[in-house]
């Protein structure tokens, strides 16, 4: 089936806005640098998506898609949660933008924290961890933090890590903050 004009206007309105709210952040990206990016007349912008809010909100939509994890042992647990994140990092910009913008923006940070207390927690939960919501808040200081120094900040050594040495030296620390006793339980 052949892919629709408005289809294509979408998609390029939708890589336009996550690149300009990715370089600009949420408040200096414009409408008008945004269409004009995208090779449209800014009203287009506007029909598609109503507002800036919204053409962000649509811009920033982000699944982390977590596996089951189910079949992971315990041990491994956070090796594999550290290699999933990477491995979505690395191939969806989305998650960056937000992050870029969560930093500034309030509505770019509930989104941030929509996505991991919407996502982790259930993921966590299913898994039979306690304290699933204190828990995916500890994974997503570690993860967010990584990201942040790796793909915002670009902190040398951490962007010339391969993927493979992050996940070895992430994998603990998450299996540590998804299993380790809480210190009010000890």
């Amino acid at each position: 089936m052949a892919e629709k004009k408005s289809d294509r206007t979408r998609a390029a309105i939708l890589a336009a806005a996550r690149e300009r709210f990715g370089t600009d952040g949420y408040e200096r990206a414009t409408i008008r640098a945004i269409a004009a990016d995208a090779a449209i007349d800014p009203a287009m912008v506007m029909r598609y998506y109503g507002s800036k809010e919204k053409l962000f909100a649509a811009a920033a939509e982000f699944d982390v898609r977590l596996p089951d994890f189910g079949d992971v042992p315990t041990e491994r647990l956070g090796e594999a949660m550290a290699r999933h994140l990477i491995n979505r990092w690395e191939a969806d910009d989305t998650l960056r933008v937000l992050l870029r913008t969560a930093v500034t923006n309030e509505v770019a940070a509930e989104r941030m924290r929509e996505v991991f207390a919407g996502q982790l927690a259930p993921t966590l939960r299913k898994l039979a961890i306690d304290e699933p919501a204190v828990r995916a808040g500890l994974v997503a200081t570690q993860a967010l933090g990584f990201a942040l120094c790796r793909y915002i900040l670009e902190l040398a050594p951490i962007v010339k890590l391969p993927a493979e040495d992050a996940i070895a030296w992430l994998g603990p620390t998450l299996t540590r903050y998804l299993t380790a006793p809480l210190p009010s339980q000890e």
